[in-house]
């Protein structure tokens, strides 16, 4: 799957992640000609993607749930992702720094075994019910954005396989080569600003602070609901 790209190379910096989810919303009403389109839904990845998402959700009247991904972090550095995993058994490395790590193949299964069921903790923490019908949907998938790609890639090989209508990967802020890799599993990937000179994530928000798992909860719940559109919403 080659997708396409809409952004900027250009910076900003957003105040926390709700404003990047206004800005986020406002990308995505113009890189679709009819937005919301008919049947989507918003996906964030937890934690601090959920809360980006709900903003997306809240001002395109779209239902939300979460798209549950855990990364695979390297030996000695688990803030570096060598891969991820995502829900329906989705495994992504990134092979070429893996090997250069000297990763060794035990080592991972034994990483994957323990994030697979963190995130079975965590579909069991964020869900009352089964997760949504996909099939057939347009599929929004959130982050507050993206240093390597690799959590949000393992999210888009799952989602590929629920055999979504569109699959549509927005982010607020990522680096140019991170979002051209994460074109390669997705229809469009959407993102306002996409800075040279990265660094991390939550050097582009004045507010990035830790979500916890009750927020998350929170918001879901929220989205419940009836759906607040962009008007009168404020």
């Amino acid at each position: 799957m080659q997708g396409y790209l809409s952004g900027s190379v250009g910076m900003m910096r957003y105040r926390d992640r709700r404003e990047a989810g206004k800005h986020l919303a406002d990308a995505l009403r113009s890189a679709l000609p009819a937005m919301p389109p008919q049947d989507a839904i918003v996906l964030g990845v937890p934690r601090g993607g959920v809360v980006v998402a709900s903003e997306v959700a809240r001002r395109l009247g779209l239902p939300l749930d979460v798209a549950l991904a855990r990364k695979l972090g390297a030996p000695f550095n688990p803030e570096l992702a060598i891969g991820a995993i995502a829900e329906g058994g989705a495994v992504w490395v990134n092979r070429s720094i893996a090997d250069r790590l000297g990763v060794d193949e035990t080592w991972l299964d034994d990483v994957i075994a323990r994030e697979t069921r963190e995130l079975e903790r965590r579909a069991a923490r964020y869900r009352a019910a089964e997760p949504p019908h996909l099939a057939g949907r347009v599929l929004i998938v959130v982050d507050d954005g993206v240093a390597t790609g690799a959590t949000l890639a393992a999210v888009l090989r799952a989602l590929q396989a629920a055999a979504p209508a569109q699959l549509i990967c927005a982010v607020p802020v990522a680096p140019p080569d991170a979002v051209g890799m994460l074109a390669q599993h997705c229809d469009l990937v959407v993102c306002p600003s996409q800075p040279r000179h990265f660094e991390a994530v939550g050097a582009w928000y004045a507010d990035f602070t830790q979500t916890t798992d009750d927020e998350v909860v929170a918001l879901l719940d929220r989205a419940q609901r009836p759906h607040v559109g962009e008007e009168g919403s404020g």
